[in-house]
Formats: C-alpha cells, sequence, structure tokens
C-alpha cells in the first residue's frame, strides 16, 4: 500500500506541475484560468501545489483553457518488460555483460556480484 500512495503523490504532484506549467506558460493567473476552465482557484491551487489530482478530463480542460491540447501516448513499463520483474531484468543484463571481454580500463568501477 506504501507503493500506492507514493505512486499516487507522485502523480499529484506530477499533474500540478504541468498545470503550473501550462498556466505560466499561458500567462494566466490563478484566477484567470479558473475562470476559463469553469472551475476555482483554490482547486486549482491544490492542484499545483499537488494536494489533489485532477481527472484526465479535468486536466483537459484546465490545459486546453491555456492554449495546450493533450497527447497521450502508450509505452511499455520499465518495471516489467518481457514478464521480467525489474530485479531479474537487471540480473539478466548483468549476466549478458559478464559475457564481453573486459578491457582495464582506469578508474574502474567494481560492481557487485550477483548470485546466479
Amino acid at each position: 500500500m506504501a507503493s500506492t500512495v507514493t505512486t499516487d503523490m507522485e502523480q499529484a504532484q506530477r499533474a500540478g506541475h504541468l498545470v503550473r506549467d501550462a498556466r505560466l506558460r499561458a500567462g494566466l493567473s490563478l484566477r484567470a484560468l479558473a475562470a476559463r476552465a469553469g472551475t476555482s482557484h483554490t482547486t486549482l491551487a491544490a492542484y499545483e501545489a499537488g494536494r489533489k489530482t485532477p481527472g484526465f478530463e479535468t486536466l483537459r480542460r484546465i490545459l486546453s483553457a491555456c492554449g495546450f491540447d493533450v497527447e497521450v501516448r502508450l509505452s511499455r513499463r520499465v518495471r516489467e518488460r518481457d514478464g521480467l520483474p525489474r530485479g531479474e531484468e537487471l540480473e539478466e543484463v548483468l549476466r549478458l555483460a559478464d559475457t564481453f571481454p573486459v578491457r582495464d580500463l582506469p578508474n574502474q568501477i567494481d560492481r557487485p556480484a550477483f548470485p546466479g
């Protein structure tokens, strides 16, 4: 549950940064944007501070009021690619790296060995 709370907080902060950036780039005050977007300036302030998270349609309406369009792009998560959890994926990459020839490099950093 802690990771879900963190993710929700991160989403609220990202949405807040997006709203604030769009508002500032549009040269609008909180009250002016609120009037254009059909919401209150206190709600916008809560979004910008990351205390509340706007839904997709609300975010789209706010950004549109700032003169921006919203594009959605789907991409695979790094966390689970090809059915491998992230830690196992990293171990696979490190095992593959061990198959390449080693060159002596100055200031080489040692990495911990993973059981395999």
